[in-house]
């Protein structure tokens, strides 16, 4: 029975075949929810860096990779990315003649994340059994 099953499981190249999801309507409403999630915001970091910036009018370069705890490198991506994506504003200046970075959230980037955080609070509920 098993050689059977396994002969089941095999593409027409003779590989084995990807198993098949198993369908339910509640099923299909958070695979369709979840497709909804903005991929740019939902990666860890960048989550942060936006949450972080939604409750205060600007972050330093300095301030954020504190408030992360993450790296030059890594915060500098990250950032970059949101910036090419309008989510957030970059500002470069002197401070006492050493180079300042700063952050903002803009309208857009702001209403990313509400977005974002609406659709995670729905799986949440769909999840739960709750209903949208």
């Amino acid at each position: 029975m098993a050689d059977r099953s396994a002969a089941r499981r095999l593409d027409p190249r003779g590989r084995p075949a990807k198993p098949r999801p198993v369908e339910s309507a509640a099923k299909s409403t958070v695979q369709a929810t979840s497709l909804e999630l903005d991929r740019l915001i939902h990666e860890r970091v960048r989550l942060a860096i936006v949450s972080a910036l939604a409750v205060n009018p600007s972050l330093s370069f300095n301030e954020l990779k504190e408030i992360l705890g993450t790296t030059d490198g890594n915060l500098s991506v990250h950032a970059r990315k949101l910036e090419d994506a309008g989510y957030v504003r970059c500002s470069k200046s002197f401070r006492d003649r050493v180079p300042l970075t700063e952050y903002a959230l803009t309208d857009r980037g702001r209403a990313a994340l509400e977005r974002y955080l609406t659709h995670m609070e729905d799986l949440i509920r769909m999840t739960k059994g709750e209903g949208a």
